[in-house]
């Protein structure tokens, strides 16, 4: 029986609390972790006359630039966010998709820090004697980042304000006064550099029949990225972040583009707008921490936790756009005759039933069955069997959970999408490149700048940053030390 990260997490962490280990180079007392939910590696040109001087430009000249970092497993949001907080991949910390099927209760669940079976980089680093902040738009994703309950979690309610976990600061009523969402009501979006007569790309238009309608679009906008970094530079100036006796790491879980692209996918012009005002709000981050603790205060780290798909065509949608009913309609139909039955398909998994005698001779049977549909490009069974013996194999395999996975992981085809029956839009999770790679960048007297092509692995992220704070590596970290970007 599978066990989780409460059970196990403060057992571990006893162990392992002692103080700050020992280090070559002299530590800031603040890590900055900027978390993108959804960034493309190739989203960001390093030519584009349209940065900041001070936002990616910044980074891109003087910080550590990995163009290529990989989550070699499934893509969804929580997937990433729990990749790169435990130095694991699914197959060890279990965040198996945003949801998927639990046979005792019977029903999809969805993924929650209750879920991790492996510690986090901020549960170490709270063990360790550090302060933890995490600033996101859902309570969910800052407390599954975070993994433990001594973090500081700050997150939008349902009315757009912040609200605290792990401890309100005595000035967060005045400042949610002070920064009401409704001042965004009806505002334009426009784009980087318009034209004084230029129309806006968007308006956020509000109804007050429907004001969760008014709420989407704001959080889904450079509006609510805006809110999320303007209130993590109040925390920073207000709690003192890096200025106290204790360290600091503070994570800010952007998760605008993620809403966006459900809607418009990774290649439209708003996304790339997107990417301009994350530019900017960069800049007047890396000011505010500059004037607050010096140029030398403080390391910031960023990267994303998946990127999109481009949303199809008009034409292409009745193609590409898969409908899982269809699918577990068709797989039911292969694999009636022997017995077994699908019990439920929660993509990409299917959970099977049934059937007398080895479960894998079904799990295949139901395989062969998925992949007669033309959008199904492969597959993997709870056994190991997959359709392909190459790259790919590795990236079922990280995805993979025995217990939470069911029986068979499918594939799509690239590009393809859900299908959610509104006509648009795109799904993540996927296991190819225009989800899996993302940039990452260290930036701070910690890193020496350069430009690094080889190809690292999301998963370097967590003991990279151990290394550099001091700390033990979280519980079931995969991936290595990226020593090549340390100062020593």
């Amino acid at each position: 029986m599978g066990i989780c990260r409460r059970e196990f997490g403060a057992c571990l962490l006893g162990g392992l609390a002692a103080r700050w280990l020992p280090a070559a180079s002299p530590r800031t007392r603040l890590i900055v972790l900027v978390l993108v939910e959804n960034l493309r590696a190739d989203s960001l040109d390093a030519g584009n006359p349209q940065l900041a001087a001070g936002g990616f430009r910044r980074l891109l000249e003087k910080g550590a630039w990995f163009p290529d970092c990989r989550h070699l497993s499934s893509t969804f949001p929580a997937c990433g966010i729990a990749n790169l907080a435990t130095g694991a991949w699914p197959s060890q910390h279990g965040i198996v998709a945003d949801s998927w099927y639990d046979r005792a209760a019977g029903r999809a669940v969805a993924a929650s820090e209750e879920d991790l079976l492996a510690t986090t980089l901020g549960a170490q680093a709270l063990a360790a004697g550090a302060r933890v902040s995490v600033v996101a738009l859902t309570r969910g994703h800052a407390a599954l980042f975070a993994g433990t309950d001594g973090a500081r979690l700050f997150f939008l309610d349902e009315s757009g304000r912040f609200r605290a976990a792990g401890g309100a600061p005595d000035w967060l009523d005045s400042y949610n006064q002070s920064k009401p969402p409704e001042a965004a009501r009806g505002a334009a979006w426009m784009a980087v550099n318009a034209a004084p007569d230029a129309p806006p790309l968007r308006t956020l238009t509000f109804d007050g029949e429907r004001p969760q309608e008014f709420l989407s679009l704001y959080k889904a906008s450079p509006f609510g990225e805006t809110a999320l970094f303007d209130f993590a530079g109040e925390l920073i100036g207000r709690d003192k972040l890096g200025q106290g006796d204790d360290p600091d790491l503070l994570c800010i879980l952007d998760g605008s583009a993620a809403l966006l692209g459900y809607e418009t996918g990774g290649r439209s012009p708003l996304m790339s707008q997107m990417v301009l005002q994350l530019d900017r709000r960069l800049e007047t981050l890396l000011n505010q921490l500059s004037r607050a603790v010096g140029e030398n205060g403080f390391n910031l780290v960023l990267s994303a936790a998946h990127g999109a798909p481009p949303e199809p065509t008009p034409a292409e949608r009745p193609r590409m756009a898969v409908a899982g009913e269809a699918i577990a309609q068709a797989v039911e139909s292969g694999i009636k005759s022997s017995g077994s039955h699908v019990e439920k398909y929660v993509y990409p998994f299917l959970y099977l039933k049934g059937g007398e005698g080895d479960p894998e001779n079904f799990r295949l049977l139901a395989a062969r069955a998925a992949m007669e549909q033309p959008a199904v490009a492969g597959f993997y069974t709870a056994r190991g069997a997959c359709s392909t013996h190459d790259e790919w194999e590795k990236r079922f395999r990280n995805s993979f959970h025995m217990k939470r996975s069911g029986d068979v992981m499918l594939s799509y085809r690239p590009e393809y999408v859900e299908d959610f029956g509104a006509g648009r839009g795109v799904s993540y999770g996927s296991l190819y490149n225009y989800d899996a790679r993302v940039p990452l960048f260290f930036y701070g007297p910690q890193f020496r700048a350069g430009v690094f092509e080889s190809p690292v692995e999301a998963v370097d992220v967590a003991p990279t940053l151990a290394r550099v704070m001091g700390i033990a590596e979280p519980s079931s970290g995969a991936g290595r030390v990226l020593g090549e970007a340390l100062a020593l």
